[in-house]
């Protein structure tokens, strides 16, 4: 076999290497959304949902208690309200804030989580904090949003449910930090 032989050979190979990887990227996003939507990670309202879950359950409530967490984090984070009732099916926003209190700018990422944990499958956000990294510069204070509603399927064995955020550190010298952690507010 010749070098040109072998590297006709060696170029099909690569060439079908490339195609298959790109079959498979390209097949990972319908994978990844059915994960999400199987374990109710990537629990996004999308706005045509919106429009056909319009049918509100008055006849009963829900108290949603707001938690908030820093985790390694110099920041002070905590919902404005920490509690709120509503009807399931009924589109509701609540506020939370958060503070740097360094004096370096911090890369964070919120993290969701619910109990009971089947509220996971029955929460739908419009509008979260949590769906991106946030960035704050030194001592700066920002509200965030959260448009959620808990669709009216829901069980009525739960009258009381809860919604945490935590924030983690994203990258970044935490040995750098001279603020103080806060944990729960």
């Amino acid at each position: 076999m010749n070098v040109i032989q072998s590297n006709s050979i060696v170029m099909k190979k690569l060439l079908i290497f490339t195609v298959a990887m790109f079959g498979f990227g390209f097949a990972l996003v319908p994978f990844y959304e059915k994960i999400c939507e199987v374990t109710g990670i990537n629990n996004l309202l999308q706005a045509d949902t919106l429009a056909e879950n319009t049918q509100v359950d008055t006849t009963r409530w829900v108290t949603v208690q707001l938690d908030a967490n820093t985790r390694g984090l110099p920041w002070e984070f905590k919902p404005l309200q920490s509690t709120v009732r509503i009807h399931p099916g009924e589109l509701v926003q609540v506020m939370y804030e958060v503070r740097n209190n360094s004096n370096r700018e911090i890369n964070g990422q919120a993290i969701p989580s619910y109990s009971p944990q089947l509220l996971a499958k029955y929460l739908k956000k419009l509008e979260c904090f949590c769906f991106s990294k946030q960035v704050l510069k030194p001592n700066e204070v920002r509200q965030m949003p959260v448009q959620f509603m808990i669709e009216s399927g829901f069980p009525a064995d739960y009258d009381t449910v809860t919604i945490s955020y935590t924030f983690f550190e994203l990258g970044g010298d935490k040995a750098a930090d001279t603020g103080s952690r806060v944990n729960k507010s």
